[in-house]
């Protein structure tokens, strides 16, 4: 089960767009080692999900440098989470990235790849962390460590904006990837994701072995 929230003031104070670390604060009086943990790529049509999990020292605070522009990744851009995450990882007291591939999320779901990333992310850190932060509203934990999910997270939370940072920089670097392998798709342009670009290249070529083949498009006739 889900702990009780921290009494008081639960969300973390932003000013611009400088996220700081307040949440965190309130849990590390008690505790240690709080993790945050996001995902990228619940959505696209193909690639894999990524997840990843950050532990920042305790009392860790991002201070001026480029650490203090943190903010949900998608709200920076592709260019600053590419500085940022080599800092994150620097900074960090561990850290871990988890990728599922298409054909696994095929066969199990996208809810239940994503749960599996995030506990591989979890696994991967090398610690035992005394809270896991989780954004979103759902989580199934393998281990028995105490967490709390919170919509919106990686708008106000700072692990898990960072956590988000590096699963958002990772998968985007594996579809840059994958678009080289499969150049007819755009990948690099739309990460899989289902825009007009995208749709269009799987009419004219198809499916290709990355893509998600239990995912059905309506613009595709399929749902």
């Amino acid at each position: 089960m889900q702990p009780p929230r921290c009494p008081g003031k639960n969300e973390p104070t932003i000013t611009g767009t400088r996220m700081l670390t307040d949440y965190e604060e309130q849990l590390w009086n008690s505790m240690e080692r709080i993790c945050g943990i996001d995902e990228a790529g619940r959505g696209p049509l193909a690639g894999p999900v990524v997840a990843a999990a950050v532990v920042f020292p305790r009392w860790f605070r991002p201070g001026k440098g480029i650490l203090g522009r943190m903010n949900d990744s998608k709200k920076l851009s592709p260019s600053l989470r590419r500085e940022m995450a080599p800092a994150i990882q620097d900074a960090a007291l561990a850290w871990s990235v988890s990728v599922v591939d298409a054909q696994t999320i095929d066969r199990i779901n996208i809810l239940s790849a994503t749960m599996l990333a995030m506990n591989r992310a979890v696994g991967g850190l090398g610690l035992t962390p005394d809270m896991l932060l989780v954004d979103g509203n759902r989580f199934s934990p393998e281990t028995p460590v105490a967490y709390r999910t919170l919509v919106g997270g990686d708008a106000y939370i700072y692990s898990i904006a960072a956590a988000s940072v590096l699963a958002k920089t990772a998968r985007d670097a594996i579809m840059s990837d994958y678009d080289r392998e499969y150049p007819e798709y755009g990948f690099a342009r739309h990460a899989g994701y289902p825009t007009a670009m995208h749709i269009s290249a799987i009419r004219q070529h198809g499916r290709c072995p990355i893509h998600r083949f239990s995912f059905k498009v309506r613009r595709l006739n399929e749902a």
